[in-house]
C-alpha cells in the first residue's frame, strides 16, 4: 500500500490497516511495524489508525495496536442470522435421516461441552448431556472427546488437569486411558465409544474445525450399540466426516455460539 493523494485513498489505507493490524498476534502490532507492511509513513499510519480507534475498531495498548471490542461486536452482528445453530440444522436433519439415529451437535463452553442442538432418531437412546442445553466435563462422551482430542496442547492439558477428578467422579476413564483414547482420537480422527457405562448405548463423533483449523464443535451420533458394529461403522464415519468438513466450512469466526454458548441456546424456545 502506499501514498496516494485520490479521494478513496484514505478509507483503502484505514481498511488496509485494519486487515494489517486482525491478522497480527493477539498481543498486537508496533506502529513502525505497521507502517512497514502497509508501505506507508508512520504519520500517515497513525493518522489511520487514530480515525479507527475513533469509531473503536483498534485500540492502542502500551507500544502496540491491536482489535478493539467494537469491531468484535459489530462482526458477531453481522453473523448473528448465519450462526452455528442455523448453520447445523439442516446439517443434523441429514445426518438424522440419513442415518435413522439421534444426532448432537455440540460446542465447548471452558471445560465443558454443551450440546447446542439435537434431533432425535426413531430409537430410544440416553446420553450423557441429555437434551440442549445439558453439558457434560469435556472427556465424557464421544462427541466431547472428539472437542478434547483437537484442543491446542496447552488448553488440552489444562482440561485435563481440571476433567480428571470430575471424569473419575462420574465413573468414567483414569488419567491415563483418558490420554490413550485422545492419542486414538488425534490419530484416526474421530471417537467411537461403546464404554458401557449407559448400557446398550454406543456413539460416533467427529470435530468440526473452523477456518484456522481449530476444534471448535462437534457432530456425534447416539445409537444402540447393535447399530455401531465393524461393518456400518467405516459409512457413519465417512458421512459424519463430510458433513463436519462442510459445516466447519460455513462457520462465522465471530460467531458468539463458538464462545458463549448459552447466549445461542437463550433463544430456543
Amino acid at each position: 500500500m502506499i501514498d496516494s493523494a485520490e479521494p478513496q485513498s484514505s478509507l483503502r489505507r484505514a481498511l488496509g490497516l485494519l486487515r494489517l493490524v486482525g491478522a497480527a498476534e493477539a498481543s498486537g502490532i508496533r506502529l513502525k511495524d505497521l507502517a512497514e507492511q502497509a508501505g506507508c509513513s508512520q504519520p500517515t499510519a497513525h493518522r489511520a489508525l487514530q480515525d479507527l480507534a475513533a469509531q473503536g475498531f483498534v485500540e492502542q495498548v502500551g507500544k502496540r495496536y491491536r482489535l478493539a471490542l467494537d469491531f468484535f461486536v459489530l462482526a458477531a452482528r453481522a453473523g448473528h442470522a448465519d450462526g452455528l445453530r442455523d448453520l447445523a440444522k439442516p446439517v443434523l436433519l441429514r445426518l438424522s435421516a440419513t442415518l435413522t439415529d439421534t444426532i448432537f451437535l455440540l460446542v465447548r463452553n471452558g471445560y465443558e461441552a454443551v450440546c447446542l442442538d439435537r434431533i432425535e432418531g426413531p430409537f430410544p437412546i440416553r446420553s450423557f448431556t441429555g437434551d440442549i442445553g445439558g453439558k457434560v466435563p469435556l472427556g465424557l462422551g464421544q462427541g466431547s472427546l472428539a472437542i478434547l482430542a483437537h484442543l491446542p496442547e496447552p488448553e488440552r492439558e489444562a482440561v485435563i488437569r481440571f476433567n480428571v477428578p470430575r471424569l473419575l467422579d462420574r465413573g468414567f476413564l483414569d488419567e491415563a486411558a483418558l490420554r490413550v483414547e485422545l492419542e486414538k482420537a488425534r490419530a484416526q480422527g474421530w471417537v467411537n465409544l461403546n464404554t458401557g457405562l449407559i448400557p446398550g448405548m454406543a456413539g460416533l463423533g467427529v470435530p468440526v474445525f473452523d477456518a484456522q483449523g481449530r476444534a471448535v464443535a462437534a457432530l456425534s451420533v447416539g445409537t444402540l450399540a447393535d447399530r455401531l458394529r465393524p461393518e456400518r461403522l467405516p459409512g457413519v464415519v465417512a458421512i459424519l466426516k463430510a458433513e463436519a468438513a462442510s459445516l466447519g466450512a460455513m462457520l462465522n469466526p465471530f460467531d458468539t455460539a463458538l464462545r458463549h454458548p448459552s447466549r445461542s441456546l437463550s433463544a430456543v424456545a
